[in-house]
């Protein structure tokens, strides 16, 4: 990011903003600190630059606001799940830069668990913590490589937890090695985990897997990778819902939030429709990913 910032601060003035930058800090919550900072200043737009976490952060800085400045992301983290939803280019952070400048947005669906809010994920079980164990210098080293290691590690270890999931049609009672709230089709890397995944439907997609069997959740993630027929499968609940209660019927369950740990079960999760408008690369996502025209760009940016 460094070595860009200039350039990447010229593409912004030159799109008719005044810009400003803030580099974060070790302090605990020094980027959402700052987005509500800012937010409440009156800035019409914020740029995270950062990883799945930096997001979230300054997503959870902005959210509670009435008055909610439209976000721009430019990718400098490990997986990038959220950008890799929004088109949003990954390995160039000027291209990305590109993207706010051209003005489309997206009225994006967020989560809210709890008091906590996130934006592509939340989940609970024992594959979701796996991202707890993998200390940031590995993942700064080895990328989303620390994650497929770690995963393998955790893999013979996997139970079943009994759970309790109330959602909009049912309810599921019973044992699950894991269970998912999605908000878009990417997670962990993989694109095809919710392959009718839309962005603003004002859903999750729920899913629950059944089985800890090893050899049946490898044939699970085969699957997933092979256009994501995982879906229609008995070992897989998958639906849709605007909100989910979670509790845990056999002691403590850590939850997942955008790949952090966010507190414990029970949890009650809710969709916020089309709750934050943030620059996308609209042209690349795919028609069914949205229900509703993207936003075309204002005036208000002087």
């Amino acid at each position: 990011m460094k070595s860009s910032l200039v350039e990447i601060l010229d593409i912004l003035e030159n799109a008719g903003y005044e810009t400003s930058a803030f580099a974060t800090t070790a302090d605990p919550n020094s980027a959402q600190n700052e987005a509500r900072r800012a937010a409440l200043d009156g800035v019409d737009v914020l740029v995270a630059a950062g990883g799945d976490g930096t997001i979230n952060e300054v997503v959870n800085g902005i959210a509670p606001l009435s008055k909610r400045p439209k976000l721009g992301i430019i990718p400098a983290g490990t997986t990038n799940d959220y950008a890799r939803a929004l088109r949003i280019p990954r390995e160039d952070p000027v291209k990305a830069a590109k993207v706010i400048a051209k003005g489309l947005t997206v009225n994006m669906d967020i989560g809210l668990a709890g008091d906590k809010y996130f934006v592509n994920i939340a989940g609970g079980g024992l594959l979701t913590e796996l991202t707890y164990g993998v200390p940031s210098r590995i993942k700064s080293l080895f990328g989303y490589l620390a994650y497929l290691v770690k995963g393998a590690e955790l893999l013979p270890q996997m139970k079943l937890t009994p759970m309790h999931l109330e959602y909009d049609d049912g309810v599921f009672d019973g044992d699950a090695s894991m269970f998912l709230l999605a908000l878009t089709n990417s997670i962990g890397g993989f694109e095809k985990i919710v392959p009718d995944a839309s962005l603003d439907d004002g859903k999750f997609t729920l899913i629950v897997v059944k089985t800890d069997n090893l050899s049946e959740i490898i044939q699970l993630l085969t699957m997933v990778v092979n256009g994501g027929k995982h879906i229609n499968d008995p070992r897989i609940m998958y639906v849709k819902t605007s909100q989910v209660l979670v509790e845990s019927k056999d002691g403590q369950m850590k939850i997942n939030i955008d790949g952090e740990y966010g507190g414990d079960a029970p949890m009650l999760f809710k969709d916020l429709k089309q709750h934050l408008q943030i620059f996308a690369n609209v042209d690349s996502i795919p028609d069914q990913a949205l229900t509703a025209l993207p936003d075309a760009p204002t005036k208000d940016n002087d």
